[in-house]
């Protein structure tokens, strides 16, 4: 090619991509002023998923991320705000029942996945161990569920609805942050186990020596996978309704990863490190609200006796037997939960200490 026809060539080109480019600049200048709308979209996307979804994660201090959900109230005047608690081995899900009747009576209800449990990060490589560190982690991940999640759009009072091992970790809450809730309901609170067949004082020897010896990540003697096998309703301990007693099992049908199995002695250690904790007498003596205990009287998980003498420490508890309930009164017969949310109406409308009872379920 000769230096003219090079130069040529390179003139029609530039014409060429001068005419692309002239072309390009006038597609921008139509579309420019509707690119806008890209981001309304997608955010508009995710309000929408997150309207039909109650769910959502956050991230704790030490990078764990933790599954929280929020179901509001439809009703135009609201009574108040539910921090609803789970015990050891649940999930959110388990409670759809219940977080259906609160929202009927007019409470917002807001609840969490404990750490190494539901969908929230597991501890350990197996996912089926029950480990936990020590209760502060459980504590610290309330109250920043509480000031991120809830705080924002909380709508007053609020009242802690916990069990079992919830229930626990309530007082322990209330008791460092007394600012927060203005009641407390707990059932079938966990203030003590039973270590049955050992007698208390092995089952705690047992677990000291185990847990120095560097088995704190390993199962405790009995404990091992969840395996929906062993889930039969023929003698367990949990409750007397078949259909309700089959509401986790489907739920871990539909979600293996909601799965969770025994306890390690880690997480024994870390529970009767707790307990004594609680069941200090100066302890229970500076929880000032108003707290409503419901034992269950055919309870074989957690003490009875030890939930009446905490009760007996604080100065506004009342504590209310019902008999023949097992330990998860929320998982119950009708007839179980029908007294059960009696009390509940009777504690949400006046908060304050009321005289002891017992009432008997057929």
């Amino acid at each position: 090619m000769t230096e003219l026809e090079f130069l040529e060539f390179g003139s029609l080109f530039i014409m060429k991509e001068s005419r692309n480019f002239k072309f390009v600049v006038f597609l921008l200048i139509l579309i420019i002023p509707y690119l806008g709308i890209f981001p309304t979209i997608h955010n508009h996307c995710i309000a929408q998923e997150r309207k039909f979804s109650p769910y959502d994660f956050m991230t704790t201090s030490d990078n764990l991320s933790i599954r929280y959900g929020i179901w509001s109230c439809q009703k135009e005047k609201k009574l108040g705000s539910i921090i609803l608690l789970s015990g050891r081995t649940e999930f959110m899900e388990k409670y759809t029942e219940t977080i259906g009747i609160l929202n009927q009576k007019g409470f917002d209800v807001y609840s969490f996945d404990w750490r190494g449990q539901g969908l929230s990060t597991r501890m350990l490589a197996n996912m089926h161990k029950g480990f936990v560190e020590n209760y502060d982690n459980y504590i610290n991940d309330l109250y920043m569920f509480f000031r991120k999640i809830v705080q924002p759009e909380v709508v007053s009072p609020v009242i802690i609805l916990a069990h079992s091992m919830g229930g626990h970790i309530s007082l322990r809450f209330i008791h460092d942050h007394p600012e927060i809730a203005d009641g407390a309901i707990l059932l079938a609170p966990m203030i003590d186990i039973l270590t049955s067949p050992f007698p208390k004082w092995l089952a705690r020897l047992i677990v000291r020596v185990s847990d120095k010896a560097g088995l704190d990540h390993s199962y405790a003697i009995g404990s091992g996978d969840y395996d929906p096998d062993d889930e039969k309703f023929e003698g367990n301990s949990l409750t007397s309704d078949p259909e309700r007693f089959m509401d986790k099992k489907k739920a871990i049908a539909e979600n293996p990863d909601l799965a969770l199995g025994g306890v390690t002695y880690g997480w024994l250690a870390a529970t009767f490190e707790s307990i004594d904790i609680l069941t200090e007498p100066v302890f229970a003596e500076k929880i000032l609200i108003p707290i409503l205990i419901v034992s269950a009287g055919a309870d074989k998980i957690v003490s009875i006796e030890a939930q009446k003498a905490i009760c007996s420490l604080m100065n506004n508890c009342r504590l209310f037997e019902i008999s023949g309930a097992r330990h998860e009164i929320l998982q119950e017969t009708d007839v179980v939960q029908s007294i059960f949310w009696d009390e509940f109406e009777r504690f949400t409308a006046r908060r304050e200490a009321l005289p002891s009872g017992r009432i008997s379920a057929p």
